[in-house]
Protein backbone atom coordinates (compact mmCIF):
# COMPACT_ATOMS: atom_id res chain seq x y z
CA UNK A 1 0.00 0.00 0.00
CA UNK A 2 1.44 3.28 -1.23
CA UNK A 3 1.65 5.64 1.30
CA UNK A 4 -0.40 8.66 0.43
CA UNK A 5 1.08 12.40 1.44
CA UNK A 6 -0.72 14.77 3.67
CA UNK A 7 -1.15 18.25 3.87
CA UNK A 8 2.29 19.79 5.49
CA UNK A 9 4.98 22.34 4.43
CA UNK A 10 6.52 20.86 1.55
CA UNK A 11 3.03 20.06 0.03
CA UNK A 12 1.73 23.61 0.26
CA UNK A 13 5.40 25.08 -0.66
CA UNK A 14 5.58 22.31 -3.38
CA UNK A 15 1.80 24.48 -4.96
CA UNK A 16 2.25 27.73 -4.01
CA UNK A 17 5.72 27.91 -5.63
CA UNK A 18 5.59 25.40 -8.47
CA UNK A 19 1.69 24.47 -9.27
CA UNK A 20 0.17 28.63 -8.82
CA UNK A 21 3.10 30.23 -11.36
CA UNK A 22 2.59 27.73 -14.24
CA UNK A 23 -1.28 27.76 -14.02
CA UNK A 24 -1.06 31.90 -14.01
CA UNK A 25 1.06 31.45 -17.17
CA UNK A 26 -1.35 29.16 -18.84
CA UNK A 27 -4.52 31.32 -17.53
CA UNK A 28 -2.29 34.30 -18.85
CA UNK A 29 -1.85 32.99 -22.16
CA UNK A 30 -5.49 32.29 -22.74
CA UNK A 31 -6.27 35.24 -21.64
CA UNK A 32 -4.04 37.57 -23.39
CA UNK A 33 -6.73 39.38 -25.81
CA UNK A 34 -8.95 39.88 -23.01
CA UNK A 35 -6.59 41.84 -20.91
CA UNK A 36 -6.18 44.17 -23.39
CA UNK A 37 -9.43 45.01 -23.16
CA UNK A 38 -8.72 47.23 -19.77
CA UNK A 39 -6.30 49.46 -18.62
CA UNK A 40 -5.06 47.61 -15.70
CA UNK A 41 -4.20 43.77 -14.85
CA UNK A 42 -3.07 41.79 -11.88
CA UNK A 43 -2.72 37.89 -11.58
CA UNK A 44 -1.59 37.24 -8.30
CA UNK A 45 -1.17 34.08 -6.11
CA UNK A 46 -3.26 34.19 -2.71
CA UNK A 47 -2.62 32.31 0.68
CA UNK A 48 -5.22 32.48 3.50
CA UNK A 49 -3.65 32.88 6.44
CA UNK A 50 -6.83 33.72 8.38
CA UNK A 51 -9.23 30.66 8.07
CA UNK A 52 -7.75 28.37 10.88
CA UNK A 53 -8.30 24.62 11.41
CA UNK A 54 -10.96 23.83 13.33
CA UNK A 55 -8.77 20.80 14.87
CA UNK A 56 -5.92 22.57 15.29
CA UNK A 57 -7.03 26.19 16.44
CA UNK A 58 -3.54 26.97 18.64
CA UNK A 59 -1.14 26.90 15.50
CA UNK A 60 -1.04 30.07 13.97
CA UNK A 61 -1.80 29.74 10.38
CA UNK A 62 1.42 29.68 7.59
CA UNK A 63 3.38 27.68 5.31
CA UNK A 64 5.82 27.34 7.72
CA UNK A 65 3.30 25.24 10.06
CA UNK A 66 1.75 23.60 7.40
CA UNK A 67 -1.77 24.31 7.99
CA UNK A 68 -3.00 26.10 5.45
CA UNK A 69 -6.55 25.97 4.79
CA UNK A 70 -7.25 27.86 1.06
CA UNK A 71 -5.02 28.93 -1.67
CA UNK A 72 -4.98 30.34 -5.33
CA UNK A 73 -5.34 32.50 -7.80
CA UNK A 74 -6.61 35.88 -8.21
CA UNK A 75 -7.32 37.87 -11.45
CA UNK A 76 -8.28 41.85 -11.42
CA UNK A 77 -9.20 43.20 -14.02
CA UNK A 78 -9.70 47.27 -14.12
CA UNK A 79 -11.08 49.55 -16.15
CA UNK A 80 -12.45 48.09 -19.08
CA UNK A 81 -11.94 50.43 -22.15
CA UNK A 82 -14.21 50.61 -24.80
CA UNK A 83 -16.50 53.86 -26.09
CA UNK A 84 -20.17 53.35 -25.56
CA UNK A 85 -19.72 51.30 -22.61
CA UNK A 86 -19.83 52.21 -18.88
CA UNK A 87 -16.09 50.89 -17.79
CA UNK A 88 -16.36 47.89 -15.20
CA UNK A 89 -13.78 46.21 -13.16
CA UNK A 90 -13.71 42.44 -12.75
CA UNK A 91 -12.43 40.26 -10.49
CA UNK A 92 -12.16 36.57 -10.14
CA UNK A 93 -10.55 33.58 -7.68
CA UNK A 94 -9.30 30.24 -8.62
CA UNK A 95 -9.42 28.84 -5.36
CA UNK A 96 -6.90 25.09 -4.26
CA UNK A 97 -9.57 24.11 -1.05
CA UNK A 98 -6.40 22.00 0.78
CA UNK A 99 -7.92 19.26 2.52
CA UNK A 100 -5.77 16.59 5.30
CA UNK A 101 -4.63 14.22 2.62
CA UNK A 102 -5.87 15.88 -1.16
CA UNK A 103 -6.75 19.20 -2.07
CA UNK A 104 -9.63 20.34 -4.83
CA UNK A 105 -9.14 22.74 -7.18
CA UNK A 106 -12.30 25.12 -8.89
CA UNK A 107 -14.32 28.66 -9.03
CA UNK A 108 -15.42 28.76 -5.50
CA UNK A 109 -15.47 26.44 -2.26
CA UNK A 110 -18.60 24.46 -3.62
CA UNK A 111 -17.24 24.06 -7.43
CA UNK A 112 -14.55 21.01 -8.23
CA UNK A 113 -12.84 20.43 -11.03
CA UNK A 114 -9.84 18.49 -9.93
CA UNK A 115 -9.12 16.54 -7.32
CA UNK A 116 -5.47 15.82 -6.66
CA UNK A 117 -3.19 14.13 -4.07
CA UNK A 118 -0.14 16.14 -2.33
CA UNK A 119 3.01 16.15 -4.32
CA UNK A 120 1.31 14.47 -7.66
CA UNK A 121 2.18 15.81 -10.33
CA UNK A 122 0.01 17.98 -12.92
CA UNK A 123 -0.08 17.14 -16.42
CA UNK A 124 0.10 18.78 -19.33
CA UNK A 125 -3.63 18.59 -19.97
CA UNK A 126 -4.78 19.29 -16.39
CA UNK A 127 -3.04 22.49 -16.93
CA UNK A 128 -4.84 23.54 -19.81
CA UNK A 129 -8.32 22.08 -18.90
CA UNK A 130 -7.99 24.10 -15.34
CA UNK A 131 -6.65 27.50 -17.49
CA UNK A 132 -8.92 27.03 -20.05
CA UNK A 133 -12.55 26.25 -18.02
CA UNK A 134 -11.50 29.28 -15.75
CA UNK A 135 -10.71 31.08 -18.86
CA UNK A 136 -14.11 30.40 -20.19
CA UNK A 137 -15.91 31.28 -17.24
CA UNK A 138 -14.44 35.09 -16.63
CA UNK A 139 -15.04 35.54 -20.55
CA UNK A 140 -18.78 34.70 -19.88
CA UNK A 141 -18.80 36.49 -16.62
CA UNK A 142 -17.20 39.91 -18.80
CA UNK A 143 -19.87 39.15 -21.73
CA UNK A 144 -22.59 39.04 -19.45
CA UNK A 145 -21.44 42.50 -18.14
CA UNK A 146 -21.48 43.77 -21.70
CA UNK A 147 -24.88 42.79 -21.88
CA UNK A 148 -25.66 44.26 -18.83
Amino acid sequence: MEERHTRDKQAIQQLYNDILPALGQQIHNNIAPVIELFENFTLERLLDTWTKDPTDIEKEVSIENGNIQNLGLKIRLEGFNKPGVEPFDMTKDLLFKLEHDNYTVGPNKNTTWLEKEYLQRWSASEYETIAGKWSDELVEEITEKLKG
